[in-house]
C-alpha cells in the first residue's frame, strides 16, 4: 500500500508538538503601521489548535508534518 499524502498546505501551516497542533496568529502579515506595538507584540508567537479543528488534523498530517 503507498504511503499516505499530506496536506502541503496544511504542513506549511501547522507543526505538531507532544500535546497537539500549534499555528500562527492572524493579522501580523501586512498594514502594520496602523496597529499598535502591544497588539503586534501579543500577535506574535504561536497558538494551538482549537478543540473543533484538532479532529481533522492527523487526517491532513498523517505523519505529523508542519515546518
Amino acid at each position: 500500500m503507498p504511503k499516505m499524502k499530506s496536506k502541503r498546505a496544511t504542513a506549511k501551516r501547522f507543526r505538531q508538538t507532544a500535546t497537539g497542533y500549534k499555528h500562527r496568529k492572524a493579522n501580523r502579515n501586512h498594514i502594520l503601521t496602523k496597529k499598535l506595538a502591544k497588539r503586534k507584540r501579543h500577535l506574535g508567537g504561536l497558538q494551538s489548535v482549537s478543540e473543533a479543528d484538532l479532529v481533522r488534523m492527523p487526517r491532513m498530517l498523517p505523519y505529523g508534518g508542519g515546518v
